[in-house]
């Protein structure tokens, strides 16, 4: 699995991400930071890429599209760096890698998390 970090997000989480052996990158490395949220979510559906956001936009555009993804992991905690959520998040993403590798979108808040199996439509 790879994971492509949403410019709302502090590039210390590719660090954290890779850190504990999952391949991450930081869409500033990838691509222009001015990209769309369209053009990001399109390179990451081409290029099998799990997208880890702050922003409500691709859930909207996955629920749009009625596409079977790239999957969207959307975390809505208030205190968003790797020391405070990343144990949790990790934990998230180890249990449920064959269901983002199929596509899903999960929801991650402060007390719990919802998923949502992809396309959204069904």
């Amino acid at each position: 699995m790879k994971i492509l970090l949403d410019m709302n997000l502090s590039p210390e989480w590719e660090i954290f991400f890779q850190s504990n052996g999952i391949e991450a990158r930081h869409w500033s490395k990838l691509g222009n930071p001015k990209s769309t949220d369209s053009e990001i979510f399109n390179f990451a559906r081409l290029n099998h890429f799990t997208i880890f956001t702050h922003d409500l936009d691709f859930s909207a555009m996955l629920a749009h599209s009625k596409s079977e993804g790239p999957s969207v992991i959307q975390i809505r905690n208030q205190n968003i760096i790797p020391e405070v959520s990343g144990e949790m998040i990790l934990s998230i993403i180890k249990s449920y890698k064959d269901l983002l590798e199929q596509g899903v979108l999960i929801v991650i808040e402060e007390l719990h998390h919802r998923i949502r199996i992809l396309p959204l439509n069904k």
